[in-house]
């Protein structure tokens, strides 16, 4: 069966259709990933997009039950240029096109997916819509331009009550804002004891929980369309040592007094090198960002630059001048890419073991 993706400038992209058959309308991003089409579909910050993966041939090795990254995908559509049919993986339990299938997801193959990321690359993200074969293009683009961002990702993929992932270490409050499940086995596997809570949690109800430390996860869409957040952040960070990924770091800098603004077309895919200023070691991360913070802004607040993005000089991490506060841009648990970036979490409990020692002798000085 024939399908379109049809983009607000008038590209039309024709070919076959696979996975669930609807139509949806999103925002045409590309991530240049080889491998991890499973953990790409199902992370929660791709909510509402419709995402093109550079690489040729998707699907080669199935889909297995472990490398999710969410339960219900959130991604819109998917566009490749080839699906394999017959997976080869000894871990395999269904094919790419069955998962869609299964999860209603449209997906577009056999198009031209260098052109789409050229096109991309030029004209920044764009809105487009996969169709069927018979919707007039022309009313297609029009719908398109009509059609206003949605604000309310971060609402739709965030857990919706508090719930716990029991451990013996120390107490980690993980603020949904579209988490990836990579993020919470980072810590379980650390021995912590997690407890995940939605998005707009005040800060009164996560010190109800006295944690060690609070982390502020991944999430789709702008930062700025979360403000509700900004209060909590800038009264924890002030209480406990706090450690963000993704979308928490720009909220960071949102509840610092920085300020964020929007990539061309982003940063999405699993090769991408970040220099850490600290100490010179380059690490090649795995990204998912379309929004960065900007840099002049970060003057003017309590915060340092502490990772650059090396291919464009875009900020990758940052720290708080007075409080036990950190964050970063990239993925550091990956899933997919490389994990040179995994010692963070290290770093993040080696801070809460700090504050929690001067909290010790704090209590011991005033005892005596």
């Amino acid at each position: 069966m024939k399908r379109q993706l049809i983009l607000e400038d008038g590209t039309i992209f024709l070919g076959e259709a696979f996975g669930g058959d609807v139509e949806r309308i999103g925002e045409v991003v590309f991530n240049t990933g080889m491998t991890g089409y499973q953990e790409i579909l199902s992370d929660p910050s791709y909510c509402g997009q419709i995402v093109t993966l550079t690489y040729p041939l998707i699907g080669n090795y199935g889909i297995n039950r472990d490398d999710f990254e969410s339960i219900d995908p959130a991604i819109a559509g998917f566009v490749v240029k080839e699906t394999a049919d017959l997976p080869s993986n000894w871990r395999s339990q269904s094919s790419l096109d069955e998962y869609l299938k299964m999860k209603n997801i449209p997906g577009i193959s056999g198009i031209d997916t260098r052109k789409l990321t050229r096109i991309i690359r030029k004209s920044g993200a764009l809105k487009g819509a996969i169709c069927n074969i018979n919707k007039d293009a022309e009313d297609i683009v029009s719908q398109l331009k009509a059609t206003v961002s949605p604000t309310n990702q971060v609402k739709q993929v965030s857990t919706k009550a508090p719930y716990s992932s029991p451990g013996r270490g120390p107490r980690v409050v993980l603020v949904d804002y579209g988490m990836k499940h990579g993020i919470l086995r980072e810590l379980t596997k650390r021995g912590c004891d997690v407890v995940v809570v939605p998005y707009n949690v005040t800060a009164e109800e996560v010190l109800q929980y006295h944690p060690d430390g609070v982390m502020l996860s991944n999430g789709p869409g702008d930062p700025k369309s979360v403000h509700e957040t900004l209060e909590m952040i800038r009264i924890i960070q002030t209480k406990v040592p706090l450690f963000g990924i993704c979308l928490g770091h720009q909220l960071f800098a949102l509840a610092n007094g920085a300020d964020t603004e929007k990539l061309k077309f982003g940063h999405r895919g699993s090769n991408h090198p970040v220099k850490d200023l600290r100490t010179g070691k380059v690490s090649i991360t795995s990204q998912n960002h379309g929004y960065t913070v900007e840099e002049l802004s970060v003057g003017q607040t309590e915060l340092i630059v502490t990772h650059t993005a090396l291919n464009d000089g875009t900020i990758e991490g940052l720290r708080h001048k007075q409080y036990p506060a950190f964050t970063v841009q990239y993925h550091p648990e990956a899933s997919p890419g490389p994990e040179d970036a995994n010692y963070l979490f290290n770093e993040f409990l080696q801070m809460i073991e700090t504050a929690t020692t001067k909290g010790e002798l704090t209590c011991q000085n005033a005892q005596i």
